[in-house]
């Protein structure tokens, strides 16, 4: 994903990096292990820029309704029985997901990040968490040190700052995440201009729309990003251009609430940088980033009626290599030596790739979860010709979440 040129060669990795890519392998004999990938695909792992991964427990419970009632008359008032180790434990669920979607890497807001975060490490799963002002972090100064604590060691789990979105904000919640993010030099991230309602009452409350408000709060400084992006003005275009900030759109959750299609192909004729998130499992419900991207250049098409709208390599790099700069991993964006070893096998043997006339074209426009034959994260397989390679097994994961999901419904009746 350097370009667009597809090379054969071997890749050779130690610990949790790429040694070398080419045939001149000799040097570094003997292996521990040689994998053979038998003319397969090998490409850097999607990275799932936009994802509330916990909210597994919500798949399929709050469905066939528009955003604010998604939101406001089911899923908070769920939320409002989740305890910490659910968190923990409904995650591992959205990280098996990923794994079998050749996710690599996860941009995750939710609640209690550092259960997250525990699951995350005990999987393998690499994630950036996005924290925000809230009863575990409520101050300034311990959102400092858990950006510390997490961005200054090479480990699976990195930290950001950020807000849910303009319309959800607490009582000077605002002002000191960006107080943050100036004293740490770091992005902003947040939800922002997904409904026409959003922006629409943005302006009746501030007489701006959300990114201008963002901006004049001095969030952007460092630069960050938004999430589904639906409705930018030509200002706020240029606002996201001017600081570098990331256009992270969610077409299967925008679709599935009815939100918008995001004008992707005027965001990249104006400069904007565009990554591909899948949202939560309660409001896709599928983590499948071969979905999102068929959403993608299938809606920029059809709505712009141009078949040559949104080429599918441009398709690929949002997904690959822009989502990972997204989430500030430039260590693992592209297979070059010395990036980690992220990185994913694409079943060439599978009917839908065959003939292979142009590979990048049959990945975008054919491909499936069912060509993910092989998930790599740090060097380590976890994913592998359907099985995986995590400590815990599967089936009592799902067995613990099931009984997490029962018992916050039984909760929600009282």
């Amino acid at each position: 994903m350097i370009d667009d040129k597809v090379i054969f060669a071997n890749i050779v990795i130690e610990d949790d990096r790429i040694k070398y890519i080419g045939d001149k392998i000799d040097k570094y004999k003997p292996f521990d292990v040689v994998y053979d990938c038998e003319g397969n695909v090998i490409m850097p792992g999607f990275k799932n820029a936009h994802t509330h991964s916990a909210m597994t427990f919500l798949r399929s419970k709050t469905d066939d309704t528009s955003l604010q009632d998604w939101l406001f008359g089911s899923v908070l008032p769920r939320e409002d029985h989740l305890k910490e180790n659910d968190v923990y434990e409904l995650s591992k669920i959205a990280f098996l997901e990923y794994l079998t979607s050749g996710i690599t890497a996860c941009f995750d807001q939710y609640y209690f990040p550092m259960s997250t975060a525990k699951a995350a490490q005990e999987m393998g799963m690499r994630v950036v968490l996005l924290g925000t002002y809230n009863k575990e972090f409520d101050l300034v100064q311990k959102l400092c040190d858990i950006y510390h604590k997490l961005n200054d060691k090479d480990g699976l789990v990195k930290y950001c700052l950020g807000v849910h979105a303009e319309y959800t904000l607490g009582e000077g919640e605002l002002e000191k995440v960006v107080e943050a993010c100036h004293l740490l030099k770091a992005p902003f991230y947040t939800h922002i201009s997904e409904t026409e309602k959003e922006v629409r009452e943005c302006y009746e409350k501030r007489g701006m729309s959300p990114v201008q408000y963002f901006e004049k709060m001095g969030a952007y400084y460092y630069g960050g990003g938004g999430y589904h992006c639906c409705y930018f003005s030509d200002e706020d275009i240029q606002i996201f251009k001017k600081h570098g900030c990331y256009v992270v759109t969610c077409p299967g959750s925008n679709t599935k609430l009815a939100s918008g299609i995001a004008p992707i192909s005027k965001y990249l004729e104006n400069g904007l940088n565009v990554a591909i998130g899948t949202d939560g499992p309660a409001s896709n419900n599928s983590l499948d980033m071969f979905k999102e991207m068929t959403l993608v250049y299938a809606l920029q098409k059809v709505s712009l009626k141009d078949p040559s709208a949104l080429p599918a390599f441009e398709v690929l790099k949002m997904a690959t290599v822009n989502g990972a700069r997204a989430m500030g991993l430039y260590d693992s964006d592209v297979l070059d030596v010395g990036k980690k070893a992220d990185l994913i096998e694409i079943d060439l043997s599978k009917p839908n790739m065959q003939p292979i006339n142009n590979i990048i074209n049959n990945i975008v426009y054919a491909g499936s979860k069912d060509n993910i034959k092989m998930t790599m994260i740090n060097g380590k397989i976890l994913y592998k010709n359907g099985k995986f390679y995590t400590k815990e097994k599967p089936a009592k994961i799902y067995e613990k979440c099931q009984k997490i999901s029962e018992r916050i419904e039984k909760e929600l009746e009282y």
